[in-house]
């Protein structure tokens, strides 16, 4: 290799490992945050095609930690930002903004053989809180539930623990899993099990319609997660710093185009433009 090559080559492994860019290099975005949104941030990640697009998890804290100390560009979110969040996040990145994806409903799984169809909503806050301990006292066999949650750092689990226990602490036996993903297979295996979490992850497992107090079924379908009867729907957010590159201001304008809503509706959400 002649000596111009040789050293075209070190310049490229140089910025490589300092994560900067050689001549004609693609721009690299980073997204970091909500497990729930994983699986819909990869399908846009793969189909957007002006920048590349870097996807981690780790939850919805974990991704606006990383937004503060400036280990990602952008923030996926299952939750809104906290005061405190967006307080602590503005002091180091400047303004922050904040952008609504998609809709997405939290269901309540149970495995696929369970007798169980509808739950009261306030009997999954009695289950969660550890005041309903058996299966007989929703309806089914005398057997232990088996409790399964989201970890502490998961914005579903601070949406479930705020919307559905009202605040009130878990049970000490829950058993917190990292990911939807973990919850669903756990509730998949266990003929005894409850969990909870986003929709599109539903599979294998059954879906509880939720009861009101007014003796309404609700379930997490498009009709009533966007009409807003079904009391676990929520929008889903990323985060960026507004004064940032102008590729992550075109991803995140492009997150909420035709073509990234229909991928959105692919992956089991509901489109964002169906919050207006």
């Amino acid at each position: 290799m002649r000596r111009r090559d040789l050293a075209r080559v070190a310049i490229g492994l140089l910025l490589a490992a300092c994560g900067q860019r050689g001549p004609g290099a693609p721009a690299t975005v980073t997204v970091r945050g909500s497990d729930t949104m994983a699986v819909l941030l990869r399908r846009w990640a793969h189909a957007y095609s002006s920048a590349r697009v870097d996807v981690s998890g780790g939850g919805t804290g974990t991704g606006i930690a990383a937004l503060g100390n400036g280990t990602t560009d952008v923030a996926a979110a299952s939750r809104p930002m906290t005061t405190e969040e967006r307080r602590s996040t503005e002091v180091r990145r400047g303004p922050i903004v904040e952008s609504v994806v998609a809709l997405d409903a939290v269901a309540v799984y149970v495995h696929a053989e369970s007798p169980l169809a509808v739950v009261a909503l306030e009997d999954v806050a009695r289950v969660y809180r550890g005041a309903i301990d058996v299966w007989s006292d929703l309806g089914g066999e005398r057997r232990r539930i088996a409790r399964y949650s989201r970890e502490n750092s998961s914005g579903t689990y601070a949406f479930f623990r705020e919307r559905v226990l009202g605040g009130a602490f878990f049970a000490p036996d829950v058993q917190c899993l990292p990911g939807t993903a973990a919850v669903v297979r756990a509730v998949a295996r266990d003929r005894y099990a409850i969990g909870y979490g986003g929709i599109a992850s539903a599979s294998g497992v059954r879906v509880l319609g939720l009861r009101a107090s007014s003796g309404a079924v609700t379930r997490p379908t498009r009709e009533d997660a966007v009409s807003g009867v079904y009391p676990l729907a929520r929008p889903v957010f990323v985060y960026h710093a507004q004064r940032t590159r102008p590729e992550v201001t075109a991803f995140v304008t492009w997150l909420r185009s035709l073509e990234a809503q229909r991928l959105a509706e692919a992956a089991g959400f509901f489109a964002a433009e169906e919050l207006s």
